[in-house]
C-alpha cells in the first residue's frame, strides 16, 4: 500500500484545520485555534489503488515565527500552503513557506525530486472584504512552480476534495519517478563491486 504523506501550513485562522475536516469528514467545523499538532490518517482508493493518507496539521502560529520547516521537509511528499483572502499579512506569510520550501538549501529533503506544492486561497465566501486577488495567488503559484486554486472551506465541499485529489495525484507521480530513477540492487551491487575491485586493478 502507497504511504503518503501531507503537510497543512499556514498563518493563523486561515482555515488549515477547516480544509482538513472537510476533506475527511465532508463537514464544515468553523474556525479553531489549537494549542496541540495533529496527524490525521485516512485511507483511500485512488484510481484502483490503496493508499494510506497522513495529513499533518499544526498547531495555530503566529505569522511573526520564523519559518523553519525543517521536520516538516524531511517528512512530508507534498505541501498545502493556505492563506486568508481577506488577510493580506496571511498572503506574505504563505509566500515565505514556499520559498522555504522551493530553496535550494532544501536540496537534502528526503525526496530525491521537488515537492509538490498547492497554493490555496481559502475563504473566497468573504470577496466583499477581499486584500489578496485571485490574480496575485496564481501569479505566486507559477512562480514557484506550485498548483493553485481560490476557495471557501465553508461552503465548497466538493471543490475541497478535488484539491486533495489533485495534489495526491501529482505527489503519486513524484513517486513513481523516484523509483524508476532508483539503480536495482543488482545494478547498485555491480556498481560498488567494479569501484571497489576496479580501482585495485588499477594499482596493481
Amino acid at each position: 500500500m502507497n504511504e503518503v504523506k501531507l503537510a497543512v501550513l499556514g498563518g493563523k485562522g486561515t482555515g488549515k484545520s477547516a480544509l482538513t475536516v472537510r476533506f475527511l469528514t465532508k463537514r464544515f467545523i468553523g474556525e479553531y485555534a489549537s494549542n496541540f499538532e495533529s496527524i490525521y490518517n485516512k485511507h483511500l482508493c485512488l484510481e484502483g489503488k490503496q493508499l494510506n493518507l497522513e495529513i499533518y496539521d499544526p498547531c495555530s502560529q503566529s505569522q511573526k515565527v520564523k519559518v523553519s520547516l525543517t521536520s516538516e521537509l524531511h517528512w512530508a511528499d507534498g505541501f498545502v500552503i493556505v492563506y486568508d483572502i481577506s488577510d493580506r499579512s496571511s498572503f506574505a506569510f504563505a509566500k515565505a513557506l514556499i520559498h522555504r520550501i522551493r530553496e535550494p538549501q532544501t536540496s537534502h529533503w528526503k525526496r530525491a525530486l521537488e515537492a509538490a506544492v498547492l497554493l490555496v486561497g481559502n475563504k473566497q465566501d468573504l470577496c466583499h472584504v477581499r486584500e489578496v486577488g485571485w490574480e496575485e495567488g496564481q501569479r505566486l503559484a507559477q512562480d514557484k512552480r506550485c498548483q493553485f486554486c481560490e476557495l471557501s472551506a465553508a461552503d465548497q465541499c466538493l471543490e475541497v476534495e478535488i484539491m486533495f485529489i489533485r495534489l495526491i495525484k501529482d505527489i503519486l507521480t513524484n513517486l513513481k519517478l523516484k523509483e524508476k530513477r532508483r539503480p536495482s540492487g543488482s545494478k547498485s551491487m555491480a556498481k560498488l563491486i567494479n569501484n571497489v575491485f576496479g580501482k585495485r586493478r588499477k594499482s596493481v
